[in-house]
């Protein structure tokens, strides 16, 4: 048995479910890549979706990248979001809710002693239907905020 949708997670719920799709990336030390990948929102009865993801080398479909998380809602119209990464990093971010799109800026970037160093993350995303469209942005000590990835991802 599901549980019953808490409140507070009700503006977000159009994040629900598993996503899946392809993405296109470009860093200025690499060059252009395309990648697969699935997102997963899930809600177990708290005031917060637990959240995951995973993408893969498009043709090769060997392993790139996961993330681990919590996306909440600050107060209304706010989101918070709190994700962990394989590279050492955990990012803290917020931003806000308009409609069936988040636009969340880390406001914190935690790195372990070997981390990559990353110092900023944007992260917009938008549903319409079941079709999630994505943008991430991302800066590092020598790299201005650059666009790194967007995707298209189908709700499953």
């Amino acid at each position: 048995m599901d549980p019953a949708l808490h409140p507070d997670v009700e503006p977000i719920a159009f994040l629900l479910g598993t996503w899946q799709g392809e993405g296109q990336g470009e860093w200025p030390t690499s060059g252009p890549f395309r990648y697969g990948e699935e997102m997963t929102f899930e809600h177990e009865g708290k005031a917060f979706l637990l959240y995951s993801q995973r993408s893969w080398a498009a043709e090769e479909r060997t392993p790139l990248h996961f993330e681990r998380g919590f996306f909440r809602l600050a107060s209304p119209g706010r989101v918070e979001v709190v994700l962990a990464h394989p590279l050492g990093i955990v990012e803290v971010a917020e931003g806000p809710l308009s409609g069936t799109a988040i636009d969340v800026v880390s406001t914190s970037m935690a790195l372990t002693a070997t981390g990559s160093p990353v110092t900023e993350l944007r992260r917009w995303m938008e549903v319409q239907g079941d079709v999630l469209r994505y943008e991430l942005l991302m800066a590092m000590r020598d790299v201005p905020l650059t666009r790194h990835l967007t995707g298209e991802l189908r709700r499953a």
